[in-house]
């Protein structure tokens, strides 16, 4: 029996869920299986961090690719940074020959942040779903999402938008004439009304059967339902079933099981799909068919021989960063790879050696304080909530004016503030404070999914570039960010993957991102590994085989120091399951 469901179908499918649930494996399985139906399928990519090229095996761009092997399916990736070029080019245009040149180079710096990569972004995202004729070609579009906490701002930004357009009278916005955001209000009215059509469009929470990927799926669950889309369905992929009495395999099958007991019931009573768990990946068609029908696998064999020298644990690197004193630690990677448990057991193990820690995240969908699961001593717990931020950062912002801005300007002054870009703003200067927090003891951060991450160190160096061009008023945290991430005295950078083809590659062209903005990763950490954890279960040992390839690409080629973490028995939460990870 087929494990993805294809009755009634709408047109719009929607794939979300935390980061590294399988997003992209079950929006190109269906896809496919779609097209086998005899439908014409476009898959479209709305993660700056995308790997659908990867996952099958065909190089895109942000037109529609025909897919080879698969009649009738098309893929295509909304690229932010070229759709950020264009809309800074759409905005200037119609100015260049009518205002003076050092006010189009201003215009155009304007045009360089987060902000406008994200907008410009969401523009391409609505033209295909406000726009019914930019996809007429198809049958089905199927939307492969970014990680949750990014997709439900991009999801919220017709509302924010349309809002923002409709009490706006001053004429412009933090993004250019409002003019420009005005021929944009019928589109975004439409994308909003198609979202929340569910005879149009479904949305598919994926999550795996453990607890913070169900947490963080309720929590959308909730979400979506304010913004009006009801068509929600639950898809929990790779869920693994124990056929021996490996102990290891027993573990992962009663953690999942768990898991699903203790689901919170709205999230229960979604329809629900389950795909079981394979031991090779799902790069390749081959690989996206065996979703759909994981029946017709072979059973099992165990490998003839899986040996192979292994990196060391995690202990030594932490030895390491303790002599250093004081400084940053950054965890940073694709979505689900274990970014917040390697920053949580960092962080207990520096408290242990004796050091003051601050451990916090710039992730919107954070589950820090669920990883350390209570009080530490030594270690403070927070994160960057961005609605504080915002009333924060408006409020000095208008408090700072008052005293100088007559009663039209101060308005004008808090209807840009209510910007969605505000949010950027003002959530990057918190992010600018925590690491300023470095020069006292340890500050670790769990950041966000790398493609976000990529877009913050893009507003460093915006940022950074304005304060010397300028010479204004800048706090003090925001003009060192960049030199402190610079420098690898101060910040050390973890980049974390697990092993698997998706993640090392994406890891490694994160390591490339880095080196263009002037960083440097310290070392690599290779999460939840079953070669390493010792498991005789024939499947498992057929995924420990599996990874080999992938971990000696990273400890033989790419990182500068490696730390191999094995998939544990007992949950790395908690003091006690934290201090597993400092072997």
């Amino acid at each position: 029996m087929a494990m993805i469901e294809l009755n009634d179908t709408p047109r719009y499918l929607f794939f979300t869920g935390k980061g590294g649930v399988g997003k992209t494996s079950l929006s190109c399985a269906t896809g496919l299986a779609l097209a086998e139906q005899g439908k014409r399928v476009l898959i479209v990519s709305t993660d700056p961090a995308s790997n659908l090229d990867e996952v099958l095996e065909t190089p895109l761009s942000g037109t529609a690719t025909a897919i080879k092997g698969a009649p009738g399916l098309a893929a295509l990736n909304i690229d932010p940074e070229a759709a950020a070029a264009a809309y800074r080019e759409r905005m200037v245009a119609p100015y260049r020959n009518i205002l003076p040149a050092a006010a189009i180079q201003s215009m155009e710096e304007q045009f360089s942040g987060a902000c406008t990569v994200e907008i410009a972004a969401f523009d391409e995202f609505a033209k295909l779903l406000g726009e019914p004729a930019s996809t007429a070609a198809f049958d089905h579009v199927i939307f492969d999402t970014a990680p949750t906490g990014h997709t439900l701002r991009l999801l919220t930004l017709p509302s924010a938008w349309s809002g923002y357009i409709d009490t706006n009278q001053g004429g412009a916005s933090c993004l250019g004439p409002l003019a420009g955001l005005e021929k944009q209000k019928t589109l975004y009215a439409a994308t909003v009304a198609r979202l929340s059509d569910p005879a149009e469009t479904r949305v598919m929470l994926v999550a795996r059967a453990d607890p913070a990927a169900l947490r963080e799926a309720e929590r959308t669950r909730h979400e979506l339902a304010e913004l009006g889309i009801a068509n929600i369905r639950l898809a929990i992929n790779g869920l693994f079933t124990a056929a021996s009495d490996d102990a290891v395999a027993l573990a992962m099958s009663k953690r999942s099981a768990d898991a699903l007991l203790a689901m919170p019931a709205g999230l229960g009573a979604l329809p629900r799909q389950v795909v079981p768990f394979l031991p090779r990946g799902t790069v390749g068609l081959d690989a996206l068919r065996a979703l759909v029908h994981p029946e017709t696998l072979s059973p099992p064999t165990r490998p003839s021989d899986a040996s192979t020298p292994l990196p060391a644990g995690l202990g030594p690197l932490i030895d390491e960063l303790a002599a250093a004193g004081h400084g940053v630690v950054m965890t940073m990677g694709k979505g689900g790879v274990g970014k917040t448990t390697v920053a949580a057991a960092v962080a207990v193990a520096l408290a242990k050696r004796g050091h003051k820690v601050h451990l916090s995240t710039t992730d919107p969908a954070a589950h820090i304080a669920a990883a350390v699961d209570g009080e530490i001593a030594g270690i403070s717990v927070s994160r960057i909530d961005p609605a504080a931020e915002v009333a924060a950062y408006t409020e000095e912002v208008v408090g700072k004016a008052r005293g100088t801005l007559d009663p039209s300007a101060l308005a004008l002054l808090e209807e840009d503030l209510r910007s969605p870009c505000t949010e950027e703003i003002a959530v990057f200067r918190a992010f600018a404070r925590e690491v300023d927090r470095g020069g006292e003891g340890f500050v670790v951060l769990d950041t966000a999914p790398t493609g976000h991450t990529i877009l913050l160190l893009d507003a460093a160096e915006a940022y950074h570039r304005e304060v010397l061009r300028t010479r204004g008023e800048m706090p003090e945290a925001v003009t060192q960010l960049l030199p402190r991430l610079r420098d690898p005295a101060f910040t050390h950078v973890l980049i974390v993957t697990l092993p698997e083809a998706t993640p090392v590659h994406e890891a490694e062209r994160l390591q490339g991102d880095l080196a263009r903005a002037g960083i440097k990763p310290w070392a690599w950490v290779i999460e939840q590994s079953l070669l390493a954890s010792g498991s005789h279960d024939p499947l498992l040992s057929l995924r420990g085989a599996y990874e080999i390839p992938f971990i000696r690409r990273v400890a033989d080629t790419l990182a500068p120091r490696c730390a191999l973490v094995p998939w544990l028995a007992v949950a790395p939460v908690g003091v006690d399951g934290l201090r597993q990870l400092d072997a």
